[in-house]
């Protein structure tokens, strides 16, 4: 339901994203934080409903210990430690503020929980836009050996984790983390690969989320107890395997640019460990889909979904740019 004060918390939680990143000192950029935390917990908190309230709750202890970690190395780096070299302590201490501040590992525990309890939207917000500020200011100050072995933490714990989900919200969590790893490691190469990745995820993930909400489905038996229609199970099959990054479709294209980089510069066994994950992220989306597609049960006369035909159409239509992946391929690496 939007109202009039929703759309003022997301203008703020839009603009706040804006503070940050175009801000030219560490502490706007905490201010920009800080706004964009309190304009994002009214969108999450629901007096009606009490799962909603305890993930607002959640959410707002996480950020502000993520917060205070973040103001204290910005502050010790402009006063106490102007006159010593402690770059690499400060340096892992920031990213480690940010990296909670996404929901990264080591710092993942809340991830999951907090999505848990979220409705399909604002589950998008927090697994796209809400990454856009900790990953530019992670950009601005990085420990790379540090950030290595974040990324291989990421990618496998994202994989491991979601193979016993029957929540389909917690699976996207995991999937989330796993795409985390990728998209630290697409910012160490280039900031433009790195935009590159979180738009294409953004708009797979946007379409996941909106099939979910259309069809208000939150567990996986739900995908074959409904008797959905035909069309819908391989837009799902379609856009489950280009989030997975199996060649055909577009998701497949900024992975095949980060393994590129990797291999060419001498990284095996890293683009090793990516390509394994990422098996493992097909596998449990592919036990998704063949459940959808293979079982089906009584049809219920009471039992109606979500289905108009301009919602049909809007996914047949982004589902078509999914597939559409190997076109766009061919003309960019001709």
């Amino acid at each position: 339901m939007i109202n009039s004060n929703k759309m003022f918390f997301f203008f703020i939680l839009i603009f706040s994203t804006f503070i940050s990143i175009s801000s030219n000192s560490w502490l706007g950029c905490w201010i920009g934080l800080e706004i964009n935390l309190l304009s994002f917990i009214p969108l999450i908190s629901n007096s009606n409903n009490l799962l909603m309230s305890e993930a607002s709750l959640k959410y707002f202890l996480t950020q502000s210990i993520a917060s205070i970690n973040f103001l204290f190395s910005i502050l010790m780096k402009m006063t106490l430690l102007k006159n010593f070299d402690f770059n690499n302590f400060l340096a892992i201490m920031i990213n480690s503020s940010l990296l909670m501040k996404m929901g990264s590992t080591p710092f993942h525990f809340w991830f999951p929980n907090i999505v848990e309890g979220m409705s399909w939207f604002n589950n998008f917000i927090l697994m796209s836009w809400q990454k856009i500020t900790p990953m530019i200011l992670l950009s601005y100050y990085m420990n790379n050996n540090f950030l290595m072995m974040i990324v291989i933490f990421n990618v496998m714990i994202g994989a491991i984790g979601g193979l016993n989900q029957t929540s389909l919200r917690k699976l996207m969590a995991y999937s989330s983390i796993n795409n985390l790893g990728w998209m630290i490691i697409a910012m160490m190469i280039s900031e433009n690969l790195w935009l590159f990745y979180f738009i294409m995820y953004s708009f797979l993930i946007s379409i996941m989320n909106f099939l979910f909400y259309m069809l208000n489905m939150f567990f996986i038996n739900q995908l074959f107890t409904n008797n959905m229609n035909s069309l819908i199970k391989i837009n799902m099959f379609v856009n489950f395997l280009s989030l997975g990054g199996l060649p055909p479709f577009i998701g497949f294209l900024p992975k095949w640019i980060v393994i590129n980089f990797l291999i060419n510069n001498k990284m095996f066994l890293l683009s090793f460990i990516f390509i394994m994950m990422s098996l493992i992220m097909l596998f449990f989306y592919i036990r998704i889909i063949y459940s959808s597609l293979m079982f089906n049960y009584m049809k219920m006369k009471w039992f109606k979904i979500l289905t108009k035909n301009h919602f049909i159409y809007c996914i047949n239509l982004l589902s078509f740019i999914s597939i559409s992946g190997i076109i766009f391929s061919t003309f960019l690496f001709l």
